[in-house]
């Protein structure tokens, strides 16, 4: 049991942006064959596809995150001599941190605007939350992701 949840928490991102790429594809390719039959075309795939979007980036970066393949953390990584690499890591991580810890909070605070107002998106005329509701996920997650990242390059070496 332990092990399956081990497993799963090491590949959520890639599961979350594998269903959500599945969804989009089905869609969009729905939306092209309805268009190509009818000249009609469903106005809420567009919606879907673009927070979809959102979706893939955000949890993208949770994997880049995950796999230490930031690119601006890296960059400045990488090019430091060894005796100052475990220090800018822990300060790189701490800026990285720092930043996705205001960002989350800015998503809860967003999420909970959306939710309270009960604004409804216009195509589907669903609430718009809906959409937003991932996205305090996905930055705790990279938050998480970073700290793991950074525990994992401090006992190395």
């Amino acid at each position: 049991m332990a092990d399956n949840v081990k497993s799963l928490w090491g590949k959520l991102e890639e599961i979350i942006c594998f269903i959500t790429f599945v969804v989009m594809l089905v869609l969009g390719f729905s939306n092209v064959v309805v268009r190509s039959l009818t000249n009609y075309s469903l106005a809420s795939t567009q919606e879907i596809v673009i927070n979809g979007m959102v979706i893939l980036t955000l949890f993208g970066a949770a994997i880049a995150i995950k796999r230490g393949q930031l690119l601006a953390v890296g960059f400045l990584i990488d090019n430091v001599s060894a005796p100052f690499r475990k220090g800018m890591q822990v300060i790189l991580s701490l800026a990285v941190v720092f930043t996705l810890s205001v960002m989350f909070y800015f998503m809860l605070d967003l999420l909970s605007n959306q939710y309270q107002s009960g604004i409804t998106s216009s195509a589907m005329q669903v609430k718009v939350w809906y959409y937003t509701a991932l996205l305090p996920l996905g930055f705790a997650i990279m938050i998480v992701r970073q700290i793991e990242w950074l525990f994992s390059q401090l006992r190395s070496k």
